[in-house]
């Protein structure tokens, strides 16, 4: 395999892990074991890496993306001898996901103001604010089309997640109306040719963010962490720091500080043992953190 991948390489200058994927045939593990191994050839990866949880690893920190995620969409692979080829290509393949980043979150607040539009006679200012959350906000969105969890229907890459907040006193009634509002919305986003875009949601009101800070459970450590990388889009900008207060004093941000510690031990852990071991003898048990972690809990 490592003659193959270094014979397509000098042919067609350096490739993404899903361009190589496409010609090569075999198993995702073993081409991206031989790439990383090969003294011949040479791995660039893109943007950041951030902290996800997953019930399935000890103490829940993971990183995102996954190791197979990054290195099909982030990361770009070459001869040794060329770097400078590998870094113009991995310049290029940043470039575009920081487009497609920048895209969707125009897009989601564009959502937000068709939202107000339609229910600007009862809004409540100063009373509600919207966070944008996952990879969007790292600038690490993608566009590899990828099926919807509902519907099964591909959609354009990374969901758009939306973080809607509330002041305790926000009328029930106006809430109802405003969740069936965001999902014909989100319906029209999931159908709409021109968009084909996954938006997923949730609305709830301080007290349940003040639930959630106790850090106490799976869920809750999951709404903590998209609310602490979540970023501000519309709406009161005072409730938002309110929430952001909440994260600190409640000792929420150190938590997450040590677990993306945690996490990134782990993820060191994962490729020495993904590298050192052969592919025919690593079992599903011990391969589904090569894999992507789903983080879906919080917008059910």
């Amino acid at each position: 395999m490592e003659e193959e991948i270094i014979h397509l390489i000098s042919t067609r200058g350096p490739l993404t892990g899903s361009e190589l994927k496409k010609s090569i045939p075999g198993d995702h593990l073993l081409l991206w074991q031989t790439c990383k191994t090969s003294s011949r050839l040479q791995i660039k990866s893109v943007g950041v890496r951030y902290l996800r949880f997953d019930r399935q690893v000890n103490g829940f920190a993971r990183l995102s993306p996954s190791i197979l995620r990054e290195f099909l969409t982030y990361s770009v692979v070459g001869l040794a001898e060329k770097p400078t080829l590998i870094e113009k290509r991995a310049e290029e393949i940043f470039s575009h996901v920081v487009q497609v980043s920048r895209s969707k979150r125009k897009l989601a607040s564009h959502l937000v103001e068709e939202v107000k539009a339609l229910l600007r006679e009862i809004w409540p200012d100063e009373q509600i604010c919207f966070i944008l959350a996952g990879d969007i906000v790292y600038e690490m969105a993608h566009d590899v089309p990828r099926p919807e969890r509902s519907t099964g229907r591909l959609v354009r890459g990374s969901d758009i997640d939306l973080v809607v907040i509330m002041d305790d006193h926000v009328p029930d009634d106006f809430i109802s109306k405003l969740d069936r509002t965001i999902y014909q919305e989100k319906y029209k986003y999931l159908k709409a040719p021109s968009i084909n875009e996954e938006v997923d949601y949730v609305v709830k009101k301080m007290e349940r963010v003040r639930e959630q800070v106790r850090f106490n459970t799976f869920k809750n450590m999951v709404a903590c962490k998209i609310l602490q990388e979540g970023k501000f889009i519309d709406g009161s900008e005072s409730l938002y720091r309110e929430v952001m207060r909440l994260l600190k004093d409640s000792g929420v941000l150190e938590k997450l500080d040590r677990l993306q510690e945690a996490a990134i031990a782990f993820r060191k852990q994962e490729e020495e043992f993904l590298t050192q071991t052969d592919a025919k003898i690593i079992n599903r048990e011990n391969l589904y953190f090569f894999y992507p972690a789903e983080e879906s809990e919080e917008f059910e």
